[in-house]
Parts: C-alpha cells; structure tokens; sequence
C-alpha cells in the first residue's frame, strides 16, 4: 500500500485488509512517502499494535518507486495491490486467490466501486462509477467475468511480476495498464472477476479533482506517445472535447470581430452543434432519476465536464511534450475530508 498524506483514510484502508481472511499467512507493507498529515505518526502506531504491518520509506513518494519498494521487502508468493483512499470488501482477498487458481491468471482485478460522504463527493463517485465519466474499463462496473485489458489494483502472481520487471518506475499514473500491458505480451492472462470488489474514495474538492485528472491526462498521453494504438480509443474522446471547444471559442472571435461572416459564419456555426449535444449531455447525466439532493445534482454540472476537460486538457500535453515530471498533487497538504 503505497501512503501519503491519507491520515484520514489509513485506519480505515489497513483495517479492510487486516479483516482479510486467507488460508495462510499474510502481511501488509506500507510504502511511506513524506507525508505532512501526520500519515506517517499513525502508520508507525498501527505496525506496532499489529506485527503483521511492515514499514518501508518511498521519499521519492511516487506510487511505481514505493510499490516496487514494498513488493521488494513482502514475503509470499501473491501480491494484493492495496490503496489508503480504498477499501476492500469482506472476502475480497480469498475470493481473488481462488480465482488465480480457477483461471490460471497472474493477474486479477475487480470492481471498483466509488462512494462519497458529501455532495461533491457523492457527485464525483457517481460519475466515477459511470460510462459516461471515466467509463471504458470493466472495473468501472462491469457484470461480465473475463479476460481483461487491465485490472484494477490487482491481485498477482510474485512469480510474474519478477518475470516482467515489476511498475515500471519511470512512470507515475497509468503504471497499472502499463504493468498488465508488459504481463499480457509476456503470454500471460489478465482477469477481471465483478465479485471483487473494492470501495474507493473519491477527491473531496474540485481543486483537487482537477489536479488529479489533469495529472492522469498527461501520463496517458505519455503512455500514447510510447505504446501507440495499443491505448484504446475511450482515451481521446477527452482531448477531442477539448480540441472542439478550442475551435469553437476561436470561431467565436472571429464571428464576433467580423473576420468570419455570411456563408462562412454559418457554416463555421456548425462547431457549436456537438458542444450543445454535450452540454445537454451533461444536462441529462445531472437530471437523472436517483435519490441525489440539489446539491449533488448542481456538482454533477460542474465536476462532469471538470474531468474530462481536465483530463483532455493534460493528455494533449502530454501527448505533445511529453508528461515529463507531472505528478499528481492532489495529495499534497492536509486538507483531505476527515471522515464522519
């Protein structure tokens, strides 16, 4: 479990985990990064009233570096990738070992199913769970049990993962499909099974939410630039949104100071049509029927186009230039919701 800046979710994530009931010994390492929170303080209090909580540093506090730091110094021969924003469903843990063994499988992965505590939360996590906010991957709520593209967190075979290099380091979002990328070419199987299922918690401002996706954006364009088609084609819906309202806010100007008139105006209007098609889009997606209050429903306007302009904004980024040194600072500070 990589860590930082998490006081507010750790006891909550390591507990989901140490109630885990497998058929033989388990341990949980704790890849800490330089948290400010008093995230560290709390994780050394519980390693000491639980022997089987192991420590590990991970300045560099990059979730690749402090994975493979942790995987390094575990033990057994499966892997359970672990979050301190999530936490894992009651028989999460046996249910994924016995499936490697039903599938032959050196990877699986579940649901991910978001959930939040306040409204913009809530808002967030809806969408999360949604095709039309990050949808694509079956672990966004898929029903079918199969081969997967990815898998979410993971649970894995040791053996592979040495077989294959482990994260690759020099990469800090999108490791994940990178890594199954990697154990796919390599001949082995990646399989995604909907009774896994893991609760994840959501980015609890819109600020950071924008720095999340923006963060993510980049590395997938990165990803892009190094893998090519072998990125699905939900990944550049995002940047074409944000290529279209480009366009559309040029052909603006030049409508509005004249450059662009008669014929050629009207013509040129027809950019408008695919962004009012969103725009009701989103519309729609806030109106659905649901037991969600005003509130939700108003940040459900605003965070929907957020993560995907965000999102594209950061892709073309990094598909242009290259995600260099982005990382993802939605993390950073002390201000993550407490919980109820």
């Amino acid at each position: 479990m990589p860590v930082l800046n998490e006081r507010a979710y750790l006891e909550h994530a390591v507990r989901s985990v140490l109630e885990q009931q497998v058929d033989g010994p388990t341990e949980l390492v704790l890849a800490l990064g330089p948290s400010t929170d008093g995230t560290t303080a709390l994780a050394q209090r519980l390693a000491a009233e639980d022997d089987r909580i192991r420590l590990v540093d991970n300045p560099a506090a990059h979730i690749p570096v402090g994975l493979n730091a942790a995987i390094r110094a575990s033990r057994f021969p499966t892997v359970i990738r672990v979050d301190a924003h999530s936490e894992l469903a009651p028989g999460y843990a046996l249910r994924a070992l016995q499936t490697l063994r039903r599938t032959g499988a050196a990877n699986v992965g579940g649901v991910m199913r978001a959930d939040g505590r306040t409204p913009f939360q809530r808002a967030v996590a809806r969408l999360y769970n949604s095709p039309v906010g990050l949808g694509g991957g079956a672990y966004h709520g898929g029903s079918r049990e199969g081969e997967a593209e990815s898998a979410y967190l993971g649970v894995m075979r040791r053996d592979v993962l040495e077989q294959v290099g482990y994260f690759d380091e020099s990469i800090r979002r999108g490791e994940d499909w990178e890594l199954n990328l990697r154990i796919r070419q390599a001949g082995h199987l990646v399989w995604f099974d909907p009774e896994l299922s893991v609760t994840y918690w959501p980015r609890e401002s819109w600020w950071r939410l924008a720095r999340q996706f923006r963060a993510t954006g980049a590395w997938r364009g990165e990803l892009v630039r190094r893998y090519g088609r072998r990125n699905g084609l939900r990944y550049f819906a995002p940047p074409a949104l944000v290529i279209l309202l480009g366009l559309a806010a040029l052909i603006g100007i030049l409508q509005l100071t004249g450059v662009l008139r008669g014929l050629a105006a009207v013509v040129a209007s027809l950019i408008y049509l695919p962004l009012i098609a969103y725009a009701l889009l989103v519309v729609a997606v806030s109106l659905a029927p649901g037991r969600r209050g005003l509130r939700e429903r108003l940040w459900t306007m605003a965070v929907l186009p957020t993560m995907h302009i965000a999102w594209g904004v950061g892709f073309l980024a990094g598909v242009f230039r290259g995600a260099r040194d982005t990382v993802d600072a939605s993390r950073l500070g002390d201000r993550n919701t407490p919980l109820p």
